[in-house]
């Protein structure tokens, strides 16, 4: 058993192979404690000294958790080979999690998140410390479980690593074809010579290769065969790539160059992040060195994205789910804005539900103050009309389910089952969304009409409200005519005047009346509830994804059948008829998961996004009605204190003559002694009319601020 001094390992535990050394996991002699041993083998003494102790040197300067931790460097017993004893990442790199089928459309939205964020992390210690990697890739980026259950991702393997300042630059050639830049590759791979440097900013090519990598699952330069059986277009691709291009793709044979400039859809990652990401990766995937980004920038976007928070939305008239990201000190107005870009609506239309309830949001406020929102918890954005909901936005799964060939070839049949795999986990996701959208429709739709409901027995307040405002109006003009008559003699300009009060009064009359809330509306308010909870129920009782999680079991147990024939070849007759049987089960398990989804799921969701269509026009055609009527109300109570005021004009002109009466008759004793009994009939009626006006101001004012807390304006 090989080992050192203090440790010792199987060559059958190897975790990793390369050029010039082998990893393994060993243990410690006392502890018993798992590391990782890197052994050299003999081609790596070949090198110069210098480079052979250059990774020494190097991981020896580095300290950082995302950085795979160097213990000690010691030697075999026999040999006296150098091994360095390094941090046990137990869950293996970032390669063999991309290589698991169900990460084969790309990862996560949080575990990609958790890429960027250690991989930004060790490559800015590696810069302070003025070190170039030369060799990022995932197969270089392992990963470890922390204590809270999330992925930690460290960056491994310094042999190609060396000093390297910013504006110094280096000839030797290190890296890995895929990951490599064009300028390198031309002279790594394709071997032509050529007198060019290179400087740092190749790490951030192999970065923007790693990143593309981890959120697509593929990766961004494919030429036709692959890229290690067409290198020369390889080179073409990556070296003439345009600008904004993020990848690069040829489907035929000698056929053209396909330019991508957005992440597909079957990417996992959000359209809220897809933005951030797509502004990043065409400036460090530039073939130009003088054009590409450096560092100082590469990580200051890149920890913009990292240092954002994120607010889950979902636009009930678009039927869509939307991330904002956005920095928790921004205002409310600024995310706003960004919903207007992600969404269409106007923030001056955005109105927001949130747990059931109107959600009042001040523009002013800074988004840190807003109530957490998560994927199963979001806002829900109403208040704007739609040509129709747009829906989830997705590729069939049925373009990624593979054929099986029909001759038994266990290589060929296990890639190909793999990729059933693969797509099954997608066509999961996929349904998953579908489901998630109508949970969302028929929740904002059940919260929107409830809303609606209460808005209705609003307006048939403030139209009672009114209609009261209306009869004092109506018996105030009443009294105000008998007073006015009862003090003095009516002028022509008095006749017209109370003409034109009573013509007012009509009109509004005229317009209360059709104010008014047919029953069949309000009935239908309360029929559309009861068909959202119907369809809610049903929604909560859908098999869907428990029937395509049943496949996925037995297609698993079949694959891991066809990995084991994988490494044992050569089948015995009855093995390869079991074989033969396992690919046609096989088969008929993922035509079962299509089944489902396309008869099922699809059908449900269409039909669920055509009803949601129907609904919000009738609840937009509802809301439009409803605006109307509180429109008019708010017309009507306008025109109500208009007539008020003219009609408190007439009130205090009458007050003026009576206390001009009485100031004058007493002053006259001619007409006084001619006129007694008429004077003191005169101001007893005067202290009559007094009072009486204090009634009807009384009534006005109460009339008034019923008008007031009803928010009638």
């Amino acid at each position: 058993m090989p080992s050192t001094p203090n440790y010792l390992w199987e060559l059958d535990d190897i975790l990793g192979q390369g050029a010039t050394a082998s990893v393994y996991k060993a243990r410690n002699k006392k502890s018993g404690e798992e590391v990782a041993v890197k052994v050299f083998n003999n081609s790596s003494y070949l090198r110069p000294f210098e480079v052979q102790m250059r990774e020494f040197e190097m991981l020896g300067k580095l300290n950082h958790i995302n950085i795979v931790k160097l213990f000690a460097v010691e030697e075999t017993g026999n040999t006296k080979q150098k091994v360095l004893i390094m941090e046990y990442c137990s869950s293996g790199s970032l390669l063999s999690v991309l290589e698991e089928p169900e990460n084969a459309f790309g990862l996560s939205e949080s575990e990609f998140l958790i890429v960027v964020q250690c991989v930004v992390a060790g490559m800015n210690h590696l810069r302070e410390n003025g070190i170039v990697h030369r060799d990022i890739k995932p197969g270089n980026i392992m990963r470890l479980i922390g204590e809270d259950g999330r992925s930690i991702y460290k960056l491994t393997d310094f042999g190609a690593a060396r000093q390297l300042q910013d504006d110094e630059t280096f000839m030797s050639l290190y890296g890995t074809e895929e990951y490599l830049h064009p300028d390198m590759y031309e002279r790594a791979v394709l071997k032509k010579p050529q007198q060019k440097v290179y400087g740092v900013t190749v790490d951030l090519w192999s970065i923007g290769v790693t990143f593309y990598h981890a959120a697509c699952g593929s990766l961004p330069f494919i030429p036709y065969g692959g890229p290690r059986n067409n290198k020369e277009i390889m080179h073409k691709i990556t070296a003439e790539k345009p600008p904004g291009a993020i990848a690069g793709v040829q489907r035929k044979e000698s056929g053209p160059i396909e330019w991508i400039y957005e992440l597909p859809v079957t990417c996992r990652l959000s359209e809220g992040l897809k933005t951030q990401l797509e502004a990043i990766l065409p400036n460090i995937l530039e073939a130009d060195q003088e054009k590409c980004w450096g560092f100082d920038q590469f990580f200051a976007e890149t920890n913009n994205i990292l240092e954002r928070m994120v607010i889950h939305v979902f636009s009930l008239p678009q039927a869509r789910m939307h991330k904002i990201y956005i920095h928790h000190y921004n205002s409310v107005a600024v995310f706003m804005e960004i919903v207007a870009k992600q969404t269409g609506v106007v923030p001056e239309r955005q109105t927001y539900f949130y747990e059931g309830h109107l959600y009042p949001i001040s523009s002013t406020l800074q988004v840190q103050r807003l109530s957490k929102s998560t994927e199963q918890y979001s806002f829900i954005l109403i208040g704007c009309e739609s040509e129709g909901p747009m829906g989830v936005t997705y590729k069939d799964p049925a373009f990624d389910f593979p054929r099986f060939l029909p001759s038994v070839d266990v290589a060929v049949d296990c890639s190909v089952a793999k990729n059933v795999v693969s797509a099954v986990y997608q066509t999961l996701r996929v349904t998953q969304s579908l489901l998630t959208c109508q949970e969302y429709i028929l929740r904002g739709t059940y919260w929107l009409i409830e809303n609606l409901k209460a808005e209705c027995h609003r307006t048939a307040e403030k139209k009672s409200a009114v209609m009261s405002y209306y009869n004092c109006m109506c018996g105030t003009e009443s009294r105000n005519t008998r007073l006015y008559n009862a003090a003095y003699k009516e002028s022509a300009a008095d006749k017209q005047e109370k003409g034109e009060g009573r013509k007012k009064l009509q009109l509004i009359r005229n317009t209360l009346s059709s104010c008014s809330q047919s029953p069949d509306q309000e009935n239908m308010l309360g029929f559309l509830l009861l068909e959202v909870a119907k369809d809610q129920d049903h929604i909560h009782l859908d098999s869907s994804i428990d029937r395509m999680k049943q496949c996925l079991q037995k297609i698993q147990i079949i694959y891991k059948q066809f990995k084991k024939r994988k490494h044992h070849p050569r089948l015995s007759y009855n093995e390869e008829q079991i074989h033969k049987l396992d690919k046609i089960n096989l088969g008929n398990l993922a035509k079962r998961v299509l089944t489902v989804f396309q008869d099922d799921v699809v059908q449900k969701y269409q039909a669920a996004l055509s009803a949601h269509g129907s609904r919000m026009r009738t609840i937009t055609e509802f809301q439009n009605h409803l605006g109307l009527v509180n429109g008019y109300l708010a017309d009507c109570a306008q025109d109500l204190r208009s007539y008020e005021e003219s009609v408190n004009n007439t009130v205090d002109r009458l007050a003026q003559r009576m206390q001009q009466t009485c100031l004058v008759q007493p002053n006259h004793s001619t007409v006084s002694s001619y006129h007694g009994p008429l004077e003191q009939e005169l101001t007893i009626r005067m202290l009559k009319l007094r009072d009486q006006m204090k009634n009807v101001s009384y009534e006005l004012e109460k009339n008034n601020s019923i008008i007031e807390r009803l928010n009638i304006s």
